[in-house]
C-alpha cells in the first residue's frame, strides 16, 4: 500500500502511541481488503456507545484511549447512547446503567467526538456532499449516506471508525471505489407501499432474500426520505446491504449500469406475509416508535395522530437531542406528553436495557427494530403501522 510522509509517519510512532497502534489498524484492514492507498475523510460516525453494547472492556479502552490525549481529527458524531442522557431518571432507567452509560460519553467528550447520540447524523448536521469520503459505521447510516446521499463509505466497525476520526484517514476499497458500487440483482416491487412500517417490511424481506448484493429498485414512486431510511436500515438489519438504488429516486440510479442478470419481483402478498412472520407479539407493553432516529416529519405525524388522546400505554418517539429541540418549539412534544407518551433522546429500543425496565412485549414500526428486537432485547414484537399501534395502546 501506498502511504504519503505523514501516513509513514504515524505509522512510525512519531505522532504518537494512539495514532500508532490506531493507524496501524487502518493499515491492517487495507492490507485485507487490498486497498492501494489511505484517502482522507470528510466525517466520521462511531459505533458502540451503549453501554449494553460494549459493556465494561469497550468502555475501559474507551477511557483508555481518552486518557492517552487521543483527539478526533475531523468531524465525528456519536452513534445512540443506551438512554436519555438528560431525562434518564424520569423515564426509568437503572442507576448502574446509567453510571457506566456516562462514562462511555464522557470518554468520547475528552476525545472531542460531538455527543450526539444518533443513528441519523444527517439530520442532526453531520450532512455529506455527494462523493465525499466519509467513514461510518451504524448500519442504517451507512446505508443512507451510500444511497440516499451518495457519499461514500463501507460500514465500519466501532474500532475502525474510531481510526479513521483520530487519523482523519480510511483505506481506499470496497465502496469507496466506483466499479464495486454497481447494483448486483434487480429488485421490481409490485406492492402497495404506504406506511413507513411497509418500506421496513419490503427491506426486510430483500435483506433475507440478497444478502449483502447490491440492489437496483423498480416500481417504487413517490418514496420520502423517511421510507427510504426505514427500507436501509432494514436491509442492513435481515442482510448485509450497505448500499442500494432506486430508480429515479436515489442520485446514482441514472449513472450505474443496470443491465443486472438477476431479477426479483415482491409482491403485495409477500410483504403481508412478511408482518405476520415479525409479529410475534400480541399485545404491547409499550410501542417505541424512531429506528432509525425519527426526523421532525415523523414527530409531527405521532405528535396529531395522539393529539387529544389518552394513551393507555406508554409511547415512546426516539430522535436525536437536535430533532427533540425542535419539536419541543413546535409544541409537538407537549402534545405527545399530554397524551402519555414521550420524545425520547438519544438512544433507541434496541441499544436500551429495556429488558431491564419491565417491558416483555414492544409494538414497533421498524423492520430493523422488529428483526432484533428478540434478540437483543427479548422481546415479543408487534409489527404494525402507526396507526394500527396507536389503536392498540389508545
Amino acid at each position: 500500500m501506498y502511504l504519503t510522509k505523514e501516513e509513514e509517519a504515524m505509522l512510525d510512532g512519531e505522532a504518537g502511541e494512539v495514532k500508532e497502534r490506531l493507524f496501524r489498524l487502518l493499515v491492517r484492514l487495507g492490507d485485507i481488503y487490498g486497498a492501494e492507498k489511505m484517502i482522507s475523510v470528510g466525517s466520521v460516525q462511531v459505533a458502540g456507545v451503549s453501554y449494553k453494547s460494549i459493556g465494561e472492556p469497550g468502555t475501559t479502552f474507551l477511557e483508555d484511549m481518552a486518557s492517552k490525549d487521543a483527539k478526533a481529527q475531523v468531524l465525528t458524531f456519536l452513534n445512540p447512547a443506551g438512554m436519555d442522557l438528560e431525562d434518564y431518571k424520569e423515564l426509568g432507567f437503572p442507576k448502574d446503567f446509567a453510571k457506566n452509560q456516562l462514562r462511555i460519553i464522557n470518554s468520547f467528550k475528552q476525545m472531542g467526538i460531538v455527543i450526539t447520540a444518533t443513528c441519523t447524523p444527517y439530520l442532526a448536521g453531520n450532512l455529506p456532499r455527494f462523493r465525499e469520503h466519509i467513514a461510518w459505521s451504524e448500519s442504517s447510516a451507512v446505508s443512507f449516506s451510500n444511497s440516499v446521499i451518495g457519499a461514500r463509505t463501507n460500514r465500519e466497525g466501532g474500532p475502525s471508525a474510531l481510526a479513521a476520526s483520530i487519523c482523519g484517514r480510511t483505506p481506499e476499497y470496497g465502496l469507496h471505489l466506483w466499479k464495486n458500487r454497481q447494483p448486483t440483482i434487480k429488485v421490481h416491487v409490485d406492492a402497495e407501499l404506504s406506511f413507513t412500517s411497509d418500506y421496513g417490511a419490503l427491506g426486510y424481506l430483500v435483506g433475507k432474500k440478497v444478502k449483502n448484493k447490491i440492489p437496483f429498485f423498480t416500481g417504487m414512486k413517490n418514496a420520502n426520505t423517511d421510507h427510504l431510511k426505514s427500507l436501509g436500515a432494514a436491509m442492513a438489519a435481515s442482510g448485509a446491504v450497505a448500499l442500494y438504488h432506486v430508480e429515479n429516486l436515489t442520485p446514482e440510479s441514472d449513472l450505474i449500469d443496470t443491465d443486472v442478470a438477476e431479477t426479483i419481483t415482491i409482491e403485495q402478498k409477500d410483504i403481508d406475509e412478511t408482518y405476520e412472520t415479525l409479529s410475534q407479539g400480541t399485545n404491547p407493553d409499550i410501542v417505541i416508535l424512531g429506528c432509525p432516529h425519527a426526523s421532525l416529519r415523523e414527530i409531527a405525524t405521532l405528535a396529531e395522530k395522539v393529539d387529544g388522546k389518552q394513551l393507555k400505554k406508554p409511547v415512546w418517539i426516539c430522535t436525536s437531542r437536535m430533532m427533540k429541540e425542535a419539536a419541543d418549539r413546535m409544541g409537538f412534544s407537549q402534545t405527545i406528553k399530554e397524551a402519555g407518551g414521550h420524545v425520547v433522546a438519544d438512544t433507541c429500543m434496541v441499544v436500551s436495557p429495556i429488558e431491564q425496565m419491565g417491558y416483555k412485549q414492544t409494538g414497533v414500526n421498524s423492520g430493523k427494530a422488529a428483526n432484533y428486537m428478540p434478540g437483543f432485547c427479548k422481546q415479543k414484537v408487534v409489527f404494525a403501522n402507526i396507526d394500527q399501534l396507536i389503536m392498540e395502546v389508545s
